[in-house]
């Protein structure tokens, strides 16, 4: 009898587990490189020369080639007709490879070579994309920003790949089991990834007795290499369970153009797409300039030297301190005994004012946004499971677009009140980065689970597919817009610390309340058509 029930590497909690730590840490490795330059956007302009558009410019050709070679849909027939395991394999490697060409553009090497002078003197006008005025590139643009851009783009091809490898590979291992808090473990521990590379990627810049910007994007590669090593160790053991169950990898239906005439013609489908693409973009391009635009607001004096707070192991212990406050918060929402949840919950939130109080000590504004993911990382399950039983998807998305707005016009106008007080100023700054992290967490919570009711169940992987598209086209144009606005209204200033970012704020803010409307209508929509958008996703 016990040899007909033998069981698989699935069937043990601690190998699935095991297999999606593996995921998970391909995912926070590559979360980390996404925006290792984004907290020290002063020091590209002081140490290479980039200005706001140059900085946007290459921020945003991350995803150009999924846009405009539409490489994306490349991804997902790749991994219809590879399977997850060469897949997720694949895309570590092609991250990885656009991970060096960025390591080099922004390195000492790269200053005086005979490449500097080709991308100097080259790329300055590409036909059709600069009369559409969608060039990744730009005449002026320092060459550095440029080679750097090329291989954004090669490491964006190979992360929005594994994003789709990873997801597919949770469900392989997952169904019908636990896949709901596995998806949820995964998102929280790749939303560290920002609040790490906030904290060491100026870490690496200023190690040492000189400023190198380049040993800050090394630790992104070094990153990236174990990112190929958890994918090759996942990749031997998802072969393993294969052997093991007799399967062939299961498949999804790959993305068919004729699809594409069912999902465009649902009023539904388009409210959600462009909810998505218009959070998306309030959201992940400001991360990018968040850091800077917190040192062009708050009044932050360096600590001083010999102390405590300016020393390098602060940065390991506020580190430290930001896990606890994850993993004590995430673990509440699971505890069914009171006394262990409430003693989990007091935990985090001693820990996250320890954390806060650190941060202003230390007078850092990337160790301040690196709070951004952590109330998103323990109310994630509680919304997630509030859909799930309760339902109310449309209307979540309403308040998440309410939250959007108010923190983005927090920013632009009430912040920049109080930059003369040093102790208010960082308050209302904490506050408002928490808030909009909570805001975040209800579009995974509520968007992506409506999608299944929006089309048929056989093309819910080309809806899926188009979804991803749309939204790839704002993570590639508002980095570049904020750069651009910031430079058309800041003309002449030089000091990075300087800027007045009102008016990109302001079209932050803009963002959610076009999201905040549709939203609206999505509701009205949903009353009409019975979507079930408003209902739960489990039926008792």
């Amino acid at each position: 009898m016990t040899q007909a029930i033998q069981k698989t590497l699935r069937d043990s909690a601690a190998m699935r587990w095991t297999a999606l730590l593996l995921l998970a840490l391909a995912m926070f490795c590559s979360y980390i490189f996404m925006d290792i330059l984004s907290p020290i956007k002063d020091l590209m302009l002081s140490e290479r020369g980039w200005d706001s558009t140059a900085f946007g410019t290459m921020q945003g050709s991350e995803v150009f080639l999924n846009v405009f070679a539409f490489f994306l849909i490349f991804a997902g027939i790749i991994l219809d007709k590879m399977g997850v395991r060469f897949t997720m394999v694949l895309s570590t490697i092609v991250m990885l490879v656009g991970a060096v060409i960025k390591w080099y553009a922004v390195s000492d090497g790269f200053q005086g070579s005979g490449l500097e002078a080709w991308f100097t003197n080259n790329l300055n006008y590409i036909p059709l994309f600069d009369e559409l005025g969608v060039s990744p590139f730009y005449e002026g643009m320092p060459a550095s920003a440029k080679f750097a851009a090329c291989g954004f783009m090669i490491f964006g091809c190979g992360c929005e790949m594994a994003g789709i490898t990873v997801s597919r590979g949770i469900v392989k291992w997952f169904k019908g089991r636990e896949m709901a808090l596995a998806m949820g473990s995964e998102m929280a521990l790749a939303r560290l990834g920002v609040a790490t590379c906030m904290i060491f990627s100026p870490y690496f810049a200023r190690l040492g007795e000189h400023v190198s910007v380049s040993r800050s994007v090394a630790f992104g590669v070094v990153l990236m290499c174990i990112a190929l090593i958890m994918a090759i160790v996942y990749f031997f053991m998802d072969r393993k369970l294969d052997g093991q169950t007799g399967e062939a990898e299961e498949k999804d239906d790959p993305f068919r153009i004729k699809d594409l005439g069912q999902i465009l013609t649902s009023m539904g489908f388009w409210l959600v797409a462009l909810l998505c693409v218009l959070y998306y973009s309030a959201i992940f391009p400001f991360q990018k300039y968040a850091v800077n635009m917190l040192q062009c607001n708050l009044t932050l004096e360096k600590p001083a030297e010999g102390s405590f707070w300016a020393s390098e192991s602060v940065t390991i212990v506020q580190y430290v301190i930001m896990l606890v406050v994850a993993a004590t918060a995430f673990a509440s929402n699971f505890q069914k005994k009171k006394e262990l949840k409430y003693g989990l919950l007091v935990t985090s939130i001693v820990a996250l004012i320890i954390y806060c109080y650190m941060g202003y000590m230390r007078q850092s504004a990337e160790a301040i946004f690196a709070v951004f993911p952590l109330l998103a990382v323990g109310i994630t399950p509680i919304l997630g499971s509030y859909v799930d039983h309760k339902g109310k998807a449309a209307t979540m998305l309403v308040l998440g677009s309410l939250l959007l707005i108010g923190c983005h016009l927090t920013f632009a106008f009430i912040l920049p009140i109080f930059k003369g007080s040093a102790v208010g100023g960082i308050i209302i700054a904490y506050l408002t980065i928490l808030v909009l992290g909570a805001s975040f967490s209800l579009v995974p919570a509520s968007l992506w689970p409506s999608v299944p009711k929006l089309v048929e169940q056989k093309i819910i992987g080309s809806a899926y597919a188009l979804i991803f598209w749309i939204q790839n086209i704002g993570l590639w144009l508002f980095p570049l817009l904020i750069g651009k606005v910031l430079d058309a209204t800041n003309p002449g200033v030089t000091d990075p610390t300087q800027y007045n970012y009102t008016a990109p704020l302001v079209m932050l803010a803009c963002l959610g309340i076009a999201a905040l409307l549709l939203g609206l209508a999505l509701k009205v929509v949903d009353r009409k058509k019975h979507l079930g958008l408003e209902m739960p996703n489990i039926t008792e």
